[in-house]
């Protein structure tokens, strides 16, 4: 099997000698990215209070094929902290070339301070298919039909 190649860059400012996005086991499905903060930034760290949120930088722009996307994803020992990815899985698409930011919200009681370099997201590389979109007048029925949250946990 080929594996997709994504070319990395460095963003501009970016502190080059951390370690780019890498699977940690033979059997990940996420690469981590690690905060890259400004150099004004690096010594203190960032800091969301509860309710807080930022937009993180990794310090990477990417290049991913056609046919596939960059599904951003919380980490999980992140998210048991309190710190969640509130549009995940973030879609990075393949034609988009701007630095990877990482947008974390502190869901917690307490505030949370990221380091620079710290581990703060994984991306998953996944194939995209487009679909074509045809207007009808009305749909085929299912039993299902309109039920909407939690309708299909009812009954026994």
């Amino acid at each position: 099997m080929s594996l997709p190649r994504v070319r990395l860059a460095w963003a501009e400012g970016a502190d080059r000698s951390l370690p780019l996005p890498a699977y940690q086991t033979a059997g990940a499905a996420g690469a981590d990215l690690r905060a890259n903060l400004p150099p004004e930034m690096r010594e203190q760290g960032i800091s969301l209070p509860p309710g807080g949120r930022a937009a993180v930088p990794t310090g990477l722009r990417l290049a991913i094929p056609d046919g596939y996307e960059g599904q951003v994803r919380a980490r999980s020992s992140l998210a048991r902290r309190g710190l969640l990815l509130p549009n995940a899985p973030g879609t990075i698409d393949a034609d988009y070339r701007g630095e990877v930011l990482v947008l974390l919200l502190n869901a917690g009681d307490e505030a949370i301070t990221l380091s620079h370099g710290e581990r703060i997201a994984q991306i998953v590389i996944a194939p995209v298919v487009q679909a074509a979109f045809d207007l009808a007048d009305d749909l085929d029925p299912t039993p299902r039909g309109a039920g909407g949250f939690g309708s299909t946990g009812r009954g026994a």
